[in-house]
């Protein structure tokens, strides 16, 4: 965590060093909120050297994995607390918390009056968060049997294979990938229109798939272009990174062949078609223009992105239905994307199959499948246990943003976008044309720490709140 910690503090300096170039005077702030993290850091790793030797036990890994979600946020608040928006530290850690867990709900208005350091430091908290969930996915999660998770680490699912044999070559092998399809994106940005600062911020938070731009009006003020380019990047980092590692290594056949990206994929397909045939009739809008909207508000709903092209609370309320509900399946296991994720929908659906069919024949045997191979009972109660703590914690997170005084549609789809990592609510308070910042601050702390349960996948977090852990 001491290492981490340095890290990020030292990662600082790149705002720094563009607030110089521009000359705006902001740049002493990242110097002091560098020297203060790095050095809080590098203190704290070098007390605890002496343990580096040993292997983390289970209870380490839950510690470590939580205790990094939790520290980091508190420094990175630090250009936020300091800097331009003199924001209260309520606002500056939502902000900070928000960004690390790519979530995109923002409590900073104004965006495009912010010092140039202070908009790539939104875009960098949320790539980095964005490349920590990833490894955290497919090398923590698996190992702590959270939510189903472990089913990647079977190697008859072929997840890792011979490609990969170590955690830190998928660490490794993923940073580049994730770093290619940034630059990428940043390119295809600067070709859609958009000036050099706003597609690498725009890139680092399309590819983390967190959300934060770089206007109040989100997507809206950007190109058509620069929408489907949006919409392209954000499908591909919805998608589980280790695909793209194995096709580079020259094996294609398990991204064409995995029935999640095939699940995720047909979803969308049927989403944007219905929203974009549901524009077209009953707010008589234009094919493209009704294509390209449902497309780009679609993609970023489902992927947990956060982006905004229009105010789709507007659209009426089947489509305001449909996008509470899409955001609450998220992309595939393994990506960057948040929420349940399409791989425990699949578990769900085979299980309940199979219950079904042994209903009609109670003396046959019927074994859920995943990618055509059986599903243990350890990883179906690990599934179902996932989805019955989601639905309690939001309802619970639900009940207490309403003790706030928050009504009933604010409460509800803030504790759903938190949860789920999304970015905007509903309603016009929180909603796509709007933002968190005139949350009171008991809400404000509730989200902070819903986004935190959401980001780590629930388990990672109620682990610890348990009397059985710490007897252990």
């Amino acid at each position: 965590m001491g290492l981490l910690v340095a890290c990020l503090g030292a990662t600082m300096i790149l705002p720094m060093a563009l607030d110089i170039v521009v000359g705006n005077g902001h740049w002493p702030v990242f110097a002091e909120g560098a020297i203060l993290t790095t050095v809080t850091g590098g203190l704290i790793a070098l007390a605890s050297s002496n343990g580096v030797g040993h292997r983390l036990t289970i209870q380490q890994t839950f510690l470590l994995t939580t205790g990094v979600w939790l520290a980091l946020p508190v420094f990175g608040a630090i250009p936020f607390y300091l800097g331009a928006t003199e924001a209260r530290f309520v606002d500056a850690f939502f902000e900070a918390m928000s960004g690390l867990t790519t979530t995109g709900s923002t409590v900073l208005s104004g965006l495009e009056e912010l010092p140039e350091g202070l908009k790539l430091w939104r875009g960098l908290l949320q790539w980095f968060g964005g490349i920590g969930i990833i490894v955290v996915a497919m090398v923590f999660l698996p190992e702590l049997r959270i939510g189903g998770m472990q089913i990647f680490r079977s190697e008859g699912f072929d997840t890792f294979g011979k490609i990969l044999p170590r955690a830190g070559e998928i660490a490794q092998s993923i940073s580049v990938i994730y770093l290619g399809l940034t630059i990428s994106c940043a390119l295809a940005y600067l070709a859609a229109g958009m000036v050099p600062l706003d597609a690498i911020v725009h890139a680092m938070t399309t590819i983390a798939t967190g959300g934060f731009a770089n206007t109040d009006g989100s997507f809206a003020p950007y190109s058509s272009a620069a929408e489907y380019v949006a919409a392209g990047f954000m499908v591909l980092s919805a998608l589980p990174f280790v695909r793209y590692v194995q096709l580079v290594a020259g094996t294609a056949n398990p991204l064409f062949r995995d029935t999640q990206i095939h699940a995720f994929l047909i979803t969308l397909l049927i989403l944007v078609l219905t929203l974009t045939a549901f524009q077209m009739q009953a707010n008589l809008v234009a094919f493209e223009t009704a294509f390209r909207s449902s497309l780009f508000n679609v993609v970023s709903i489902l992927t947990g992105t956060g982006y905004a092209s229009a105010d789709y609370g507007t659209w009426g309320s089947f489509a305001v239905a449909i996008f509470f509900f899409m955001g609450l399946i998220g992309g595939c296991a393994g990506s960057t994307s948040c929420s349940i994720k399409v791989f425990r929908f699949q578990l769900l659906f085979a299980s309940i199959k199979a219950q079904i069919r042994k209903i009609h024949s109670p003396h046959g045997m019927f074994q859920p499948r995943y990618q055509g191979r059986p599903v243990g009972q350890d990883v179906l109660s690990s599934v179902m246990s996932f989805f019955v703590l989601f639905i309690v914690s939001l309802g619970v997170v639900s009940i207490l943003l309403g003790l706030t005084g928050l009504d009933l549609i604010t409460s509800v789809s803030g504790a759903a976008t938190a949860l789920a990592n999304i970015g905007p609510g509903l309603g016009d308070q929180i909603g796509p044309a709007g933002n968190f910042a005139g949350l009171n601050d008991s809400a404000k702390w509730i989200l902070c720490a819903a986004m935190l349960i959401g980001r780590l996948e629930l388990l990672a977090v109620y682990a610890i709140l348990t009397i059985q852990f710490w007897r252990d």
